[in-house]
């Protein structure tokens, strides 16, 4: 039989090209069908080791993730209308299959049996590992309920994922649907990067002047520089009223009821799980042991943050007041503070811009990532892509090539916002002389190459570049042969972010901002005086970011320990917290909450603190570096064996102290981030 569904094929990913959305479902039911029969041949094995249990159940995994991946991706990177609606009849086979195979109980009775002969069998220490947290996962499936709380489980589970999808679709429709044309002379102030960029949106709608829309880069352009305060107001509100009752589109793709029934049955399957919330339930996997730790650890780094933050926004009203603006809004926070920015340091992200063309700063992370991690990267050419400004890349040891990855690096429309690393293939030893090797995608929203010029990154941009590839390392450097813990699975998700913060750290360093950087026009390396306003001006606002970031972590929290509550009840818990923490308070309209696709259509719910909690890591990680020598290999190869190969294959803190010889201490975040207290 002619295989024409290239889902069905070994490798889907090499025709990703050829996906049509009438693959998605029947490709889906086909291999789920397939791999319940094989497992129920699996189970009744009368003698159990891993070869014949685990490894066939891995590779039974591996078949699914691989034809599922890619239509994941797709409808995050070019979603259809007909894309969306084959994901979410998929999604919802997917949420069955998992559930039952977390309550089955003939698998769970094998996989305990496997367990309490481990060492009979010989297992390794990564097997041992493995199978204590499928035994973990097993438990948090509900297979110890009684029939009708399974079926409660069930129906759960599969209205959550349905709610999540619909929170991010609501999002994504709700930034594509705001556009305002605008002509040159309404944009003074805007940088001409920025301005190339709107003229382009423009451009490629075929309109005249320049087209303001809610993809990220074009937001920040017009909050950050625009000198018309009305302008920057009415793009502020039409971008924080995203999928809500408010705003623009009042109400057309409103995420209130969706957030409310969310934590509804989130709370609810808490519950059934024997936990009193659903916070409880998410430490369960976690470095964190209660979300009461959790809490006492965000509420430490904001009692230690909280003089310096309000001291930091008093210098920016006084700054405001002085160029007339005595009562300042959120619209006018980013813009002044790039102006004062420009007067403390004399430097702005816009200037930066020439100095940090793309294939420069790729050049120069590779070359960073080969001097430590003793790899090398070569281009692929000749490989099916789903957008034309899509790269792959290989990375090589000894000459032979052991991961590859796909760039997606530019904003553009059906395309999610954000930035983010995901994972196409694991690596897995499939027998004794096959390896399957890692395969990611690296997905940005950077504004694209203008005319003739390339893509030019803001310093922060290459930040966000180093972040995503710190995650693309530790999914693709492991040397875990087992895939349920190889790269970035079975990794804790406060620990996930461990290599992706680590990495940022690099992008201040002088000897490494010399490989990224040279003038796009003239190759001149970034000047002197340019590169030291950048180190100085890294700790500007540090602690105004960091109450933010624990205003969202301390809410996400609050909320998902709280009784199910009401778009009203998340709003009134959101302000409290603000009252709590937040120096910056928005106006009354902003409805971020409506669009924390983190925690309301991602993994991240009551587990945001995940990058503070990850960030202490990193910055103690990188104190290593600090205390031998940025470009020390001793130090890199240190991170590569003990944290960057291991993967999800022991505890994160094992894993930490072989690498630190110690456990991790907070000082190194506050003085990274400049916080004296």
């Amino acid at each position: 039989m002619t295989i024409s569904n290239p889902l069905l094929l070994q490798n889907p990913i090499e025709k990703v090209d050829q996906i049509v959305p009438d693959n998605v479902v029947p490709a889906i039911k086909t291999i789920i069908n397939e791999n319940l029969q094989a497992i129920e041949q699996l189970v009744e094995q009368p003698d159990l080791d891993w070869p014949s249990l685990m490894l066939p159940l891995e590779k039974l995994e591996n078949r699914l993730s691989k034809a599922w991946s890619p239509v994941s991706h797709l409808n995050s990177v070019c979603n259809s209308d007909e894309l969306r609606a084959a994901y979410d009849e998929a999604l919802a086979d997917l949420t069955a299959y998992g559930t039952a195979l977390g309550q089955h109980k003939g698998l769970f009775t094998a996989t305990d049996k496997l367990y309490q002969s481990k060492e009979q069998l010989g297992l390794s220490d990564t097997q041992k590992h493995i199978l204590k947290h499928e035994l973990i996962g097993f438990k948090l499936s509900g297979l110890h309920l009684n029939e009708a709380d399974q079926k409660t489980f069930a129906s759960i589970q599969s209205r959550l994922a349905e709610l999540s999808s619909k929170f991010e679709q609501n999002l994504m429709d709700a930034t594509m649907s705001w556009t305002k044309q605008v002509s040159e002379s309404d944009l003074a102030g805007l940088p001409e990067t920025e301005m190339a960029m709107l003229k382009a949106n423009a451009a490629s709608r075929d309109m005249d002047g320049c087209l303001i829309t809610l993809e990220i880069p074009s937001y920040l352009a017009i909050v950050t520089y625009a000198d018309d305060r009305a302008l920057r107001e009415e793009v502020y509100s039409a971008y924080t009223t995203r999928a809500s009752e408010l705003g623009p589109d009042k109400g057309k793709f409103d995420n209130s009821e969706i957030m409310a029934e969310l934590l509804t049955l989130k709370n609810q399957k808490a519950k059934l799980l024997g936990f009193k919330n659903y916070a409880e339930l998410s430490v369960e996997t976690k470095m964190a042991e209660t979300p009461e730790q959790v809490l006492k650890f965000l509420q430490q780094l904001n009692q230690a943050s909280q003089a310096q933050a309000k001291a930091e926004f008093a210098e920016l009203k006084a700054f405001a007041s002085e160029n007339g603006v005595d009562d300042i809004q959120a619209w006018d926070v980013a813009y002044f503070s790039e102006k004062l920015k420009q007067k403390n340091y004399q430097i702005s992200q816009s200037e930066l811009r020439p100095y940090f063309p793309v294939d420069k700063v790729i050049s120069g992370l590779f070359d960073i990532t080969e001097h430590h991690f003793e790899v090398t990267f070569k281009k692929k050419a000749g490989v099916n892509v789903w957008h034309k400004d899509v790269k792959t890349f290989q990375i090589l040891r000894n000459d032979q090539v052991i991961a590859e990855f796909y760039l997606d690096l530019y904003a553009r429309g059906h395309k999610r916002g954000g930035a983010w690393m995901d994972d196409y293939q694991g690596r897995m030893r499939l027998s004794d002389d096959q390896m399957q090797i890692p395969v990611a995608y690296l997905t940005c929203n950077f504004a694209p190459p203008v005319d003739d010029a390339p893509a030019l990154l803001t310093h922060d941009e290459v930040v966000t570049l180093f972040h995503e590839f710190g995650h693309g390392i530790h999914h693709m450097l492991t040397q875990v042969d087992e895939l349920s813990a190889s790269g970035i699975s079975n990794v804790p998700w406060d620990a996930v972010e461990l290599p992706s913060q680590f990495m940022e750290n690099f992008c201040y360093e002088p000897e490494v901002i010399s490989k990224l950087s040279e003038h796009y026009q003239t190759g001149d390396p970034l000047p002197q005086d340019k590169l030291d306003k950048l180190i100085a001006a890294k700790n500007f606002q540090s602690a105004l970011m960091m109450v933010r970031q624990l205003e969202f972590a301390l809410f996400d929290m609050k909320i998902h320990l709280n009784e199910p509550l009401s778009a009203a009840g998340i709003q009134q818990i959101l302000d409290q917290t603000r009252d709590e923490v937040a120096v910056i308070k928005p106006p009354k309209f902003n409805r971020f909450q409506h669009g924390f696709s983190h925690i309301f259509a991602g993994g991240y719910s009551a587990g945001y603190y995940s990058y503070k909690w990850a960030e202490v890591l990193s910055a103690d990680a990188y104190s290593l570096f600090e205390e031998e020598g940025v470009m020390n290999p001793d130090a890199g190869r240190k991170f590569r064996e003990n944290i960057l190969e291991k993967g999800g294959s022991a505890e994160p803190m094992d894993l930490f102290v072989a690498f630190r010889g110690r456990k991790p201490e907070v000082e190194p975040l506050l003085r990274h981030s400049g916080i004296k207290h």
